[in-house]
This record gives C-alpha cells, sequence and structure tokens, in this order.
C-alpha cells in the first residue's frame, strides 16, 4: 500500500472539515491497474479531473492505448474523432469507478470532469456544442463538462447547465471573473427551471487556481526586490482563493440563490485548482493546509496527495474569519505597483494557451500512432 493509498489522517481530516479531496490525474493505466480504484477505496479520494495537459501526458506516451488505437487506425478515422474517442472511453471507466460515491454522497461527489476542445474556448455556439456532445458520448450522470470561464465561456456556463448538464467551471482567476461565473451558474439554474428540469440532478464546481497566482506575482515582487516586497511573497494566492470563498458565501446566502435552493438546487462548490507546490521554498501541502474550508473541493496531482497523506498539517478550518488579512495582503501588492487586474488577464490568457498547446501536441501524437499502424493520421 502506498502513502496515498493509506487511510491517512490528514486526508481523514479533511473530508471530516468538509472539504471533498479529488485526483488531478486520469489514465489508461490507473485504470486498468486498479490504481484509481484503490485511492478511492483507500484514499479518500471521492473524485477525478482532468484537462488537455493531463490527457496529452497520458496518451501521449500511448501506454495501455495500443490497442485502441489500432482499431481507431483500422476503421480510417480523422485525429480529432481518435482523441475524443480515447479521452471519453477514459473518463466514462473512471465515472463506473466512482459511482459508488456518486450513489453514497446523492451526486455531490463521484463525479469525473472532461473538458471541451481548448480551441473553442473564444467561442460560446461551439463551446455548448462541444459538451453537450461530450455529456452524450460519456453518458454517465457522474459525469461533468468542463468550461472555462473566459468571457465566450460565461453565456456557455449558462445555456449547458440550462440544459441539465453537470458542469466545471475551469481556469478561474480573478474574484470578479468568479462572481461572474457564479452568476452565470444561477442563470443557468433559472434557464432550467423554466425548462422544468429537475435542479437536484444539477452540479456544478468553479476552479480556482491558486499556485499559478504566486508564481506570477511572486516573479513581480523579486523583481522589485525590497523587503517589503520579498516578505509578501507566497501570500497573494491564498489572499485570493480566501477573498474567492468570501464571494461564495456571500452569493450563496443570497435572495436569488434562496429561490433556487427552495426547487431544490445545490451550490457551485469552489475547487481548488493548481495546487501542486510550485516553488520548493514553499511546504509542499501549502495549497492544501490552508485551504480548508467546508463545502469546498481540493483538486490535487499525485505528488500533493501523496505529501499530505504523508505531512500534511490539517487543523481545521483556515479559510473563513481571515477576510481583512487578505485584502491586506492583496492590497500591499498593489500598492507595490503590481496590478492584480494585469497579472489575472495574463494568467487566463496563458492559461488556455497553455491548453491549446498541449492538445495540439496531443493530436499529433495520435496522428503518429495512427499512421504507424495505417491509418491516415488527418
Amino acid at each position: 500500500m502506498t502513502e496515498a493509498t493509506a487511510p491517512a489522517g490528514a486526508l481523514r481530516r479533511l473530508a471530516a472539515e468538509g472539504v471533498s479531496v479529488w485526483l488531478d490525474d486520469l489514465s489508461r493505466r490507473r485504470l486498468t491497474s486498479g490504481d484509481l480504484a484503490d485511492l478511492v477505496e483507500r484514499g479518500h479520494v471521492v473524485g477525478v479531473t482532468t484537462n488537455p495537459s493531463i490527457f496529452q501526458a497520458a496518451i501521449g506516451s500511448g501506454e495501455g492505448y495500443e490497442e485502441q488505437l489500432a482499431d481507431l487506425a483500422v476503421r480510417g478515422v480523422t485525429v480529432d474523432e481518435a482523441v475524443r474517442m480515447m479521452t471519453t472511453a477514459d473518463v466514462r471507466d473512471a465515472a463506473d469507478v466512482l459511482r459508488p460515491v456518486y450513489d453514497a454522497t446523492g451526486g455531490r461527489d463521484g463525479r469525473v470532469s472532461i473538458e471541451v476542445d481548448p480551441r473553442l474556448a473564444n467561442d460560446t455556439e461551439a463551446t455548448v456544442a462541444e459538451a453537450k456532445q461530450l455529456a452524450w458520448l460519456v453518458n454517465r450522470p457522474n459525469a461533468m463538462i468542463k468550461i472555462p470561464a473566459t468571457e465566450a465561456g460565461l453565456p456557455a456556463i449558462t445555456e449547458v447547465v440550462g440544459l441539465g448538464i453537470s458542469v466545471n467551471v475551469t481556469l478561474i482567476f480573478s474574484l470578479e471573473r468568479y462572481r461572474a461565473v457564479m452568476d452565470a451558474y444561477l442563470a443557468g439554474l433559472e434557464k432550467a427551471r423554466e425548462r422544468g428540469l429537475d435542479l437536484s440532478s444539477i452540479h456544478s464546481v468553479a476552479s480556482f487556481f491558486v499556485s499559478r497566482v504566486d508564481s506570477e506575482i511572486d516573479k513581480r515582487l523579486a523583481k522589485v526586490g525590497t523587503d517589503e516586497a520579498l516578505a509578501l511573497k507566497g501570500k497573494a494566492a491564498l489572499a485570493n482563493a480566501r477573498l474567492a470563498y468570501e464571494a461564495y458565501e456571500e452569493v450563496f446566502a443570497g435572495e436569488r440563490w434562496t429561490a433556487l435552493k427552495d426547487a431544490g438546487a445545490h451550490r457551485q462548490r469552489p475547487l481548488w485548482a493548481s495546487t501542486g507546490v510550485k516553488d520548493p521554498a514553499y511546504k509542499d501541502t501549502l495549497y492544501v493546509d490552508e485551504l480548508v474550508a467546508p463545502g469546498t473541493v481540493n483538486t490535487m496531482p499525485q505528488g500533493t496527495l501523496d505529501a499530505v497523506a504523508d505531512h500534511g498539517e490539517v487543523t481545521g478550518d483556515t479559510v473563513t474569519g481571515r477576510y481583512e488579512e487578505a485584502r491586506a495582503d492583496l492590497a500591499a501588492v498593489e500598492r507595490l505597483g503590481i496590478s492584480y487586474d494585469e497579472v489575472v488577464r495574463q494568467l487566463e490568457d496563458e492559461g488556455v494557451e497553455k491548453f491549446e498547446i498541449a492538445w495540439q501536441d496531443l493530436l499529433e501524437a495520435v496522428a503518429t500512432s495512427l499512421r504507424a499502424k495505417g491509418g491516415e493520421g488527418v
């Protein structure tokens, strides 16, 4: 048994504090080896998230996909279709592994997310069409469709939720955009209610990215170089996330939400994404230990999951009641001439670009494999 699969105290305590632990990774090997099933059974993992980079790493390696690639090559499918068939197969199988968790939690957990083609991030209509297609292909009640929180993504979120499809909103960096995401979700629930759909069957999470904020702001603080600037390193991301939770509390205590709640709706839970620490100077469980709050999800890469299981320090709620401190930290960064708005705008643009590059790399790797097996690879 690995550290990640042991019944570690820190993972138990996270669950007791109302934090759902989701694994930020998926591959055919995890499925066929029983590794994912073991993590679910023993490691307090109650969900899975994927993204284009994760699939690029998994499918790009070719491990476990040889037989399906050979079949796809014989059929002469396009590269885009091949990728869609492989990714949806993995998500469907993972959803089956997590189905008992889904049933036991009434749909709250046991979720597996799959993202729309990142090349569609700035096309509302195409994003909606892709989300519908993915939901149909995976065909599992515990699947979640990931839609980026771009300006074009916001109306897509409303429309997709309004169709009764559960959504994981991704690439959220700013507090302003997060509020717009929650508004889009509520608008979607209102559409679903107007259409006579069962609101209790719709679930959503909002993936608020953490470590990338510190990576960019810390770099700018280092350039300023003063003692005051260096003392602020490692504080911006936590401050940003804590203020996001404050916004969540406000929105889901309002009259608009109350009317939907009375109709059976569920809150859109905050999900802490990008929780792997990128600066080795920081504790490797920083973005888990310091973002404990009820009703949240923390999606962790394997390394972070292992670290939390081994030496995480979960001491209770580390978010609520720290909002003034968070505001002060972000204000101090602004006073040094570092623009919050500029940073979060840059991070969103880079996030979309990184996923597009990963997707293109995946397409090229699959094309090469299809051609090697006698397919057209186009």
